[in-house]
């Protein structure tokens, strides 16, 4: 039975290998269409990223150590009912210098296309576990976000050498590069 978070809430992960799905129903005619990405920044002690590539995304897809595989951009919005965008993770492959996992999701190019996730429906972060299939927990953001264009969905975070999730929902009216430089070492 899967655990419906709420903002802020967490949960013990108990697993090794995960699948975090990501999905949104973009409105229709909105007049341009619209390309969410998702990015999994790897954080360390100093609440930076370890390295460049530990940023995960469309441009890189796999992590350093192998524990982060970003399964590729849907860039035609969604309007699907099944996850959008997903990433596969092994947290046994995890570096020790790892301290958690930031998952984010902007609107690309929101500025120019005049686009907020107050435009974006059903979004939503979920916990999947990779050898059954079983969702674990799920996280839909039931904030306006009028405004904003990027989020903090949520994240993975070490504690005492087991894993956790937080819902996070945390919105930011910025880029991709606004999360860039605020995690960049």
């Amino acid at each position: 039975m899967a655990i419906s978070l709420q903002k802020g809430q967490k949960v013990d992960i108990g697993l090794s290998k995960i699948i975090v799905g990501l999905g949104w129903n973009p409105n229709e005619g909105t007049g341009q269409t619209f390309d969410l990405d998702t990015s999994a920044f790897m954080i360390g002690e100093n609440r930076k990223l370890v390295s460049d590539a530990h940023f995960v995304f469309y441009n890189n897809s796999d992590s350093p150590d192998g524990a982060v595989h970003y399964n590729g951009d849907d860039t035609t919005g969604g309007n699907s009912t099944d996850d959008d965008e997903t990433i596969l993770i092994d947290l046994d492959k995890v570096g020790a210098d790892v301290k958690e996992i930031l998952f984010v999701v902007t609107i690309h190019e929101a500025a120019a296309r005049k686009q907020n996730f107050g435009q974006v429906r059903n979004s939503y972060i979920r916990i999947v576990d990779q050898n059954t299939s079983a969702e674990i927990a799920k996280y839909e953001l039931d904030e306006d976000f009028s405004i904003e264009t990027g989020i903090e969905f949520g994240r993975l975070y070490r504690r005492n050498n087991l894993w956790k999730f937080e819902a996070s929902g945390i919105g930011q009216k910025e880029d991709l590069g606004f999360f860039l430089n605020k995690y960049n070492s």
